[in-house]
């Protein structure tokens, strides 16, 4: 009944998709009965683990009140306020259901308010499910007038902007790309495109669907300055369904009819009742400024380690990534765009997968890692004791 025995493609591996029966903590549990250590936390969208408390009695009392209002309600007048106090550069913000919606939102509000049509991305970006820029996907994409860049190459950047001239009505980009790799951008990058958006009055549009979690105010308050639109999801809600963009008060007031504001909204579940008491519980309750610095703390240690334990061994990996975001490369590295990863021998990293799934670890086959408040600092040690391990029995494939 379902093709590919999934609903969402990154979950498949042959000879069959990874099925989970239960969850709590930081723990799964398969169908068969075993147990995993969970380190990929749904990518990123389960940073608070499985079923936290605050969460979860949350949740509770808010269907206790009933569910499907179709109506404004106080939960999702308290998370934007939420929001708006822990993203400086975020005025206002609007609900959606997914990270993939929001930024459909941001590039409708963006091309709406400029009247162009062409929105540059770069390699490797991934935007959500129609909005992907790798290997495979674009067959998918929604279709904008799309110019791709190469990633952490401004002078190319700035070449396409000049190609595409007055029809640039965006840039989106990730702070650090996700889906192809945990690539960091450059600080001078990621400036040279606030200047390019300056100049041209192009709207800069951050995607921290993934990123928002690498520090209280998000990868954006670490830079020194602000991008004009920001999309949010992941975590955000808990562990539920949940997306959200926002920005600059002149930009949002597009959707606000009594601020002359033309555009709509639609969206049946964009505040529903469960979502919204999550998130509010998530932002007021769990994820405080020092627990999110603290478990980024605790990622920087582990993508250290890692990196350590490969060099010693003279296994040909690197590590990638910053904070709770990290990523397993089978190359030596360094890695500042998908370029870099051209070349290297994908059996190994699939290895090291199998052998983690084996002995109760659970990452992303693509060697993507994700921590969340729940992995501890003895988990971490563990788990690297566990890498050392393979890399002592490790041989190159023929």
């Amino acid at each position: 009944m379902l093709p590919g025995g999934n609903t969402r493609s990154v979950l498949h591996f042959a000879p069959f998709p990874f099925r989970v029966a239960s969850a709590e903590g930081k723990w799964l549990v398969d169908v068969d009965g075993h147990r995993y250590l969970d380190l990929l936390g749904n990518y990123t969208a389960g940073f608070l683990g499985h079923s936290p408390a605050a969460v979860r009695r949350a949740v509770h009392e808010a269907i206790g009140r009933g569910w499907a209002f179709g109506a404004v309600h106080p939960d999702e007048v308290r998370l934007a306020e939420l929001i708006v106090e822990r993203f400086a550069s975020i005025d206002q913000v609007r609900f959606t259901n997914s990270g993939t919606e929001a930024n459909l939102m941001a590039l409708a509000l963006a091309t709406a308010h400029t009247g162009r049509r062409a929105v540059m991305v770069f390699e490797g970006g991934y935007h959500g499910g129609v909005l992907t820029f790798g290997a495979h996907g674009r067959a998918v994409n929604v279709p904008h007038q799309w110019a791709t860049a190469r990633f952490n190459d401004l002078a190319d950047a700035r070449r396409v902007a000049d190609e595409v001239g007055d029809e640039l009505a965006a840039i989106l980009v990730e702070p650090m790309q996700g889906s192809a790799g945990c690539i960091e951008g450059t600080p001078e990058f990621l400036h040279g495109l606030r200047e390019i958006c300056d100049r041209t009055g192009a709207v800069l549009i951050f995607d921290e669907v993934m990123t928002s979690r690498l520090a209280p105010g998000g990868a954006q308050a670490e830079l020194g300055f602000a991008p004009d639109l920001t999309t949010l999801g992941k975590y955000l809600g808990g562990g539920f369904s949940v997306g959200a963009f926002g920005g600059r008060r002149d930009l949002m007031a597009a959707f606000d009819p009594a601020a002359g504001g033309r555009l709509g909204h639609a969206g049946t579940f964009n505040n529903n009742v469960v979502t919204m008491a999550a998130g509010v519980a998530t932002l007021a309750e769990v994820l405080t400024p020092d627990v999110i610095v603290d478990v980024n703390r605790r990622g920087d240690r582990l993508r250290a380690a890692l990196d350590r334990t490969f060099e010693r061994h003279h296994v040909p990996m690197c590590v990638t990534g910053r904070g709770s975001m990290l990523n397993l490369h089978p190359t030596t590295g360094p890695v500042r765009s998908v370029d870099d990863l051209a070349g290297g021998d994908e059996r190994v990293r699939e290895l090291l997968f199998f052998a983690a799934l084996d002995a109760g670890w659970f990452i992303a086959r693509r060697g993507f890692i994700a921590l969340s408040i729940e992995v501890t600092d003895d988990d971490v040690d563990r788990f690297v004791e566990f890498i050392d391990e393979w890399c002592r029995t490790w041989r190159a494939p023929p």
